[in-house]
């Protein structure tokens, strides 16, 4: 009688066991939606696990170029995914742009001022702004690219607190150990009681964010699924509750 519970739990256990893994490694600006959606493609494909890791595009890279076992990389930026494609790490003929982005500058919400410009950054009230590192951080090359156009980048970079990823630059403002920072749009939002954003910095390029297999991936077939998966309405809508666009 308390046998075929006990093989009824085994099975399930040797079920689980079973279970591929696909490790994920997203840009930052990515975690709270891929929290969301790895468990909406584990319930469409309960054979597989997904493993998340999050950080810079150019941090992601060095991992996936250095042998880190990753099935799927999903960038913020083109540069990084065409620095991935040209060390021949990804899939190319699988790479594909999924959602598209903003760039604003955003202060502690307690802030009395705000910045209505690129130009009200130079202003002395603007001492310390939290940018992410342009040689490594997607939202970083954004930034430098778009002050540069103005002709700030000189007058700016003394300012610059460098941040590894963009959620680092969103924490120093989010504390109020900055002034103001460069952020994307999606991650102003998920802060609203501890940042507002002073306006929008149009980029010369849309922020389009490309995603593709890892060539070296242990699990090719779930990373093609899961690339097609953000691309599904299910996963759109997800992606657009976090204010992310459509490609």
């Amino acid at each position: 009688m308390i046998r075929l519970p006990i093989l009824v739990f085994g099975l399930l256990f040797s079920l689980q066991a079973m279970a591929a893994e696909l490790t994920v490694s997203a840009a930052a600006s990515l975690t709270n939606a891929f929290r969301e959606l790895a468990p909406l493609y584990e319930a469409k494909h309960p054979d597989t696990k997904v493993q998340l890791n999050f950080a810079g595009s150019g941090a992601l890279l060095q991992q996936i170029a250095k042998g880190a076992p990753v099935d799927v990389f999903a960038s913020a930026d083109q540069i990084t995914m065409n620095q991935a494609q040209e060390q021949n790490l990804i899939k190319a003929d699988q790479r594909s742009d999924f959602v598209s982005n903003s760039l604003v500058v955003i202060v502690p919400v307690q802030s009395s001022a705000a910045p209505a410009s690129l130009e009200d950054m130079t202003k002395p009230a603007y001492e310390r702004i939290a940018i992410g590192l342009p040689a490594s951080v997607p939202v970083g090359r954004y930034t430098k690219a778009v002050l540069e156009k103005a002709g700030l980048w000189a007058a700016i970079e003394p300012k610059m607190i460098g941040a590894q990823n963009v959620r680092q630059a969103l924490d120093y403002v989010a504390r109020g150990e900055v002034d103001a920072g460069f952020v994307y749009a999606t991650d102003a939002a998920i802060m609203p009681d501890k940042v507002k954003v002073a306006f929008t910095a149009p980029t010369e390029a849309p922020i389009l964010y490309p995603i593709a297999p890892v060539a070296s991936g242990a699990n090719p077939d779930a990373a093609k699924r899961f690339v097609d998966f953000v691309h599904t309405d299910e996963a759109q809508a997800v992606l657009a509750k976090y204010g992310f666009g459509k490609p």
